[in-house]
């Protein structure tokens, strides 16, 4: 997908690939990609819809922390200016976090690293136990206990 058909300008994904490599940062040992994985940066992309607004917030925010292109940094600064931003209580900053999060740990490589098989979690038809639904009646007939508006 290109960056454009989601709103993202070519800059402004870069920059949040950039971000999401030292929000997330690849770790061999576990032999999990960083957030900034091509994949995964795909699916934040992908998935942005409605917090694709908060997302151009923050990297605004990102840039103007960087004085211009995020990701034309040098490593030192870029981490510096990353770690400002992150520190941020902002909505766009979270909705931002949430998002790269979100990607991150729909990705099947992330999943079996967790000791997880990838996918849905129910399905192979796993069966559940009968249950007795009129249990819930007295919820049912119960009088409202909240105030009406």
């Amino acid at each position: 997908m290109h960056p454009d058909d989601t709103g993202l300008t070519a800059t402004e994904a870069r920059d949040l690939r950039r971000l999401a490599g030292f929000m997330i940062p690849a770790d061999p040992a576990f032999g999990v990609p960083g957030a900034d994985d091509p994949a995964i940066i795909q699916d934040v992309i992908a998935t942005l819809r409605r917090d694709t607004a908060d997302v151009k917030l923050a990297l605004a925010a990102l840039a103007e922390l960087a004085g211009g292109s995020f990701a034309d940094l040098d490593d030192a600064a870029a981490e510096a200016v990353a770690m400002r931003l992150l520190a941020e209580n902002a909505k766009p900053v979270l909705v931002l976090g949430r998002v790269v999060l979100s990607a991150y740990y729909r990705d099947d490589r992330v999943v079996r690293s967790l000791g997880r098989e990838p996918g849905a979690p129910f399905p192979r038809g796993h069966v559940m136990p009968p249950t007795d639904w009129s249990l819930l009646d007295p919820v049912k007939t119960r009088e409202p206990f909240w105030r009406k508006a």
